[in-house]
């Protein structure tokens, strides 16, 4: 029984390695993202709404990261106090029933991180391309204002010279 306790806490170790490598890339997702919004939300005119989503945005999924990271420590000491503590093999088994259950919440919440982060990759993009389109547009407004205040300037030029001559 104690075998298959070492060899269980070892494969949840394991877990919580993979776990924790799972959360590393999310963030670092995640900040990249951010940085991503923030550069983008520099170069628009919408800079102040963006830079408000970009907060909450990383805001949002730090919190979110912070606590897995608390969940998967939680955990581990867990683990260390049942190697500390040589628990009889039922007790062992029932934490390891636990840890288990935890395991799979924190799995699931990773993955609902990743998806979330996904769809903000493609919110982002979105975001971008309407802000690209955005800029496009008013730089063509701005080449018909001047375009109709040349055209402007001719009428009343051709006007004043139409009052002199008469």
């Amino acid at each position: 029984d104690r075998d298959t306790d070492k060899k269980r806490i070892e494969e949840l170790l394991e877990e919580n390695m993979v776990l924790e490598i799972a959360q590393k890339q999310s963030m670092n997702e995640s900040a990249h993202l951010g940085w991503e919004l923030e550069q983008l939300s520099k170069s628009t005119d919408l800079a102040d709404s963006e830079k408000s989503f970009v907060f909450e945005l990383n805001e949002c999924a730090s919190s979110r990261i912070l606590k897995l990271e608390k969940d998967n420590q939680s955990l581990q000491n867990t683990i260390q106090e049942l190697r500390d503590a040589s628990l009889t093999s039922r007790e062992s088994s029932l934490k390891f029933v636990e840890l288990e259950k935890e395991n799979q919440q924190l799995s699931k919440k990773i993955e609902k991180l990743q998806n979330q982060i996904e769809k903000e990759k493609q919110s982002n993009q979105d975001l971008e391309t309407l802000s690209e389109e955005l800029i496009k547009e008013k730089e063509q407004l701005q080449v018909d204002m001047e375009a109709l205040k040349a055209d402007k300037d001719r009428q009343v030029q051709t006007s004043q010279m139409y009052s002199k001559s008469i």
